[in-house]
């Protein structure tokens, strides 16, 4: 069963540009530690079942998954159509 991980914040350059890709995301451990996986190890978790990636945007909590564009995997949440603005408005 795949661990459930809320995603705390993104990173990505040039930040405030909505068409770049997310290099990695992050968050925090039980212990109050951070975590960070690029965004390729995090597909990869999500693909093997290791990860089950969430994050809350609105109040309301929203499940990550897998997308693509042009060929390229990406992460969004399942709540946003077609913009991942919950993710890319992460700090």
């Amino acid at each position: 069963m795949a661990q459930s991980v809320e995603i705390y914040c993104v990173n990505k350059q040039p930040r405030q540009n909505p068409h770049e890709r997310i290099s990695h995301v992050g968050g925090l451990n039980d212990d109050g530690t951070r975590w960070r996986l690029s965004l390729d190890d995090a597909i990869r978790g999500v693909e093997s079942g290791k990860w089950a990636f969430w994050t809350m945007g609105g109040g309301r909590r929203a499940n990550v998954v897998i997308a693509y564009h042009n060929m390229n995997k990406y992460l969004k949440t399942q709540a946003d159509g077609v913009q991942p603005d919950n993710l890319l408005a992460l700090p």
